[in-house]
């Protein structure tokens, strides 16, 4: 799977475990409308560290609790 794809799973199971909405989302991460949708529609083929920074603040983590998931293990990502 690619970054951007566990980067999305990676939102959806957040959204789901804290019972949030993309729209609560958006506003807890600073993040407008149009760029959260971009992302999470798998469009944007390059998901900056920066927006992975307001993701994680959106779910009042740090960028490493974000990426401490099994998805971002190198041996189940396409590094390309």
């Amino acid at each position: 799977m690619t970054v951007n794809e566990a980067i999305i799973k990676r939102v959806n199971t957040l959204l789901k475990e804290r019972n949030m909405t993309k729209y609560r989302l958006e506003q807890n991460s600073g993040m407008d409308h149009g760029h959260l949708r971009w992302v999470m529609s798998g469009k944007s083929k390059t998901v900056t560290l920066s927006t992975v920074a307001k993701l994680a603040l959106g779910f009042d983590m740090s960028v490493a609790e974000f990426l401490d998931d099994e998805l971002f293990a190198h041996e189940n990502l396409e590094i390309e």
